[in-house]
């Protein structure tokens, strides 16, 4: 019973946070709100207390983040920029273990080195949806953003590999690099490969029971949802990487599942995966402001840990581990593009100018998030029966101070910094967008056209001249959204008009029908199921509008 009533607070907490970063007047990113309820649910007042099993955990939290991080990143931009992303992801990653590793052991030599090189290993992972949060959603520059998203998907799984074997290092006294290296390549291939074929085979077993369920979406969305898990337990089970297996399962699932399903099974896919997205980053922050009042409080012990030093001194070393957290991202970002435009030069390339503010950005957006939080929790609790893990509650404060100094910093440099970087006028995802709506629109007309050439043979003239009347009607929408794209601003112009008087008379109705089946449930001249399907339709409808007639040239929208 104590579980449910946790579980069902950290449900009420993670939707209060909600309500509370849209209500307040300070803007703050989502996270800090979070973390501020978590750990006012811990104070003596609440008295929420949470134990951990790091596994669990893991297993619960990770996957389906990473799973729909893969699924949505955009795979064409993720290939495009391939190098600047395995860049940041591989390279960064071991260059953030080693150097931030040492200077940890040698700020605090309490802290013993492949210790220290596991907290570099679980701070090296970074949080895109983050920093989204602080700066805005399309803040960006759109190549920036894609870069910082594919960086973002890839060092979760490459951190949090690089953690589980500087854990091992802990637990077994011993390290091999070649061995070590060696097991990375086994280990990242096979979680890649595992996770790959999952999602087709998962996706194949999807279409059969589709068939035999006359295509209830239910039961689709279900399945969807225990794709991730399925790929992080099975890859575990084998040995290779639970992690990679997750990512590559999210990235494989838009091959696999391309045009499989009904539309109705989309958004309910979609509904529900944004749901559990939203759910499950939240309550890992949470979860992290429900530790910082314990974690706090051992901080005296911790001081003592540390070589007896004042408690305020830890909260020093967290300033400056996340100083050089960003020291070291600027220098490599620094030193990567230098050695392109090298690069560059040998070939006789134009190379342009590095934009000092763009470096800026890069480095100040690696903010710590989720994925380190929940890292950072399954360092386990011994190393062998009877003995604790060295300077575990360290770890877990530091952790949770640089993710908190990390969203501090971001949430008041970024938006201090980010006007001053270029950002093109129309994206090349707008631009697609506006001709893939244009090209939409041509298909439909020419597919009205069709089709009323169809249906026209066999009826008589009543009927024709129906058809006529609905087609005409049909394809002036059609011709209208055509117009809106064009670039003669004054036609253009003219079809937002159009579209936007259309859409506020559509939501009117749509407003007025929804009052109208209130009044005719309440009193009682229908019943509530025939209530509940009407009120679906009409809601689809409204749906439909808002996604397909919202004008992205009127600046009053």
């Amino acid at each position: 019973m104590h579980i449910v009533f946790t579980v069902l607070v950290l449900l009420l907490a993670v939707a209060m946070s909600g309500v509370a970063s849209k209500m307040s007047p300070v803007r703050l990113p989502l996270p800090l709100f979070q973390i501020a309820i978590g750990a006012l649910l811990a104070a003596p007042a609440f008295g929420l207390k949470v134990s951990f099993d790091p596994e669990l955990f893991l297993l619960l939290f990770i996957p389906p983040l990473l799973f729909v991080d893969g699924w949505r990143i955009p795979k064409r931009q993720l290939y495009q920029l391939r190098g600047p992303i395995l860049a940041l992801a591989l390279g960064l990653v071991l260059f953030t273990v080693v150097g931030v590793g040492y200077f940890i052991h040698w700020l605090i030599p309490a802290i013993s080195l492949p210790v220290a090189f596991a907290l570099g290993a679980v701070l090296s992972p970074t949080d895109a949806v983050a920093v989204s949060a602080l700066v805005g959603k399309n803040r960006l520059p759109p190549k920036l953003q894609h870069v910082l998203e594919g960086e973002s998907l890839l060092n979760d799984a490459s951190g949090l590999v690089a953690f589980k074997f500087a854990i091992a290092a802990v637990l077994t006294g011993s390290f091999s690099l070649w061995e070590a290296s060696l097991s990375f390549v086994v280990i990242a291939v096979g979680g890649l490969a595992v996770g790959a074929a999952l999602a087709w085979l998962l996706s194949l077993g999807r279409k059969l029971v589709a068939q035999w369920t006359d295509d209830e979406p239910a039961i689709q969305v279900v399945l969807l949802m225990l794709t991730p898990f399925a790929a992080y337990l099975v890859a575990e089970h084998i040995g290779v990487s639970g992690i990679l297996s997750a990512v590559a399962a999210g990235i494989a699932m838009t091959y696999t599942d391309s045009g499989q399903g009904s539309s109705a099974m989309r958004l309910q896919s979609n509904s529900v995966w944004s749901m559990l997205e939203f759910v499950f980053n939240g309550m890992t922050f949470i979860l992290l402001g429900l530790q910082l009042p314990s974690v706090i409080g051992l901080a005296r012990a911790d001081a003592q840990q540390a070589g007896d030093v004042p408690v305020w001194h830890l909260f020093a070393y967290v300033a400056a581990i996340t100083l050089v957290l960003i020291l070291l991202r600027f220098l490599w970002v620094w030193l990567a593009y230098h050695l392109k435009s090298f690069k560059l030069l040998l070939q006789g390339s134009t190379v342009k100018p590095v934009n000092t503010w763009v470096l800026l950005v890069t480095s100040l957006s690696g903010v710590r998030g989720s994925i380190t939080m929940a890292g950072v929790l399954t360092v386990p609790l011994e190393i062998a029966a009877g003995t604790p893990f060295p300077g575990r509650d360290l770890l877990i404060f530091l952790a949770t101070g640089v993710i908190l100094c990390s969203l501090l910093l971001g949430s008041i440099l970024l938006p201090l910094v980010l006007p001053r970087v270029p950002s093109p006028v129309e994206s090349m995802r707008e631009r697609e967008e506006r001709a893939a709506r244009l090209r939409l629109a041509q298909a439909a007309l020419e597919g009205l056209e069709r089709a009323q050439n169809r249906m026209r043979d066999g009826l008589d003239d009543d009927a024709e001249a129906v058809l006529t009347e609905v087609s005409a009607g049909l394809a002036k929408i059609f011709r209208n959204r055509i117009d809106a794209e064009s670039d003669t601003r004054e036609v253009a112009a003219r079809a937002d008009l159009h579209r936007n008087f259309e859409r506020d008379l559509r939501m009117a109705a749509i407003y007025s029908q929804r009052a109208e089946l209130r009044r005719m449930r309440d009193s009682r001249e229908i019943d509530d199921d025939v209530y509940l399907s009407l009120l679906r339709d009409v809601d689809l409808a409204e749906s439909w509008l808002t996604g397909s007639l919202v004008s992205k040239r009127n600046p009053m929208h």
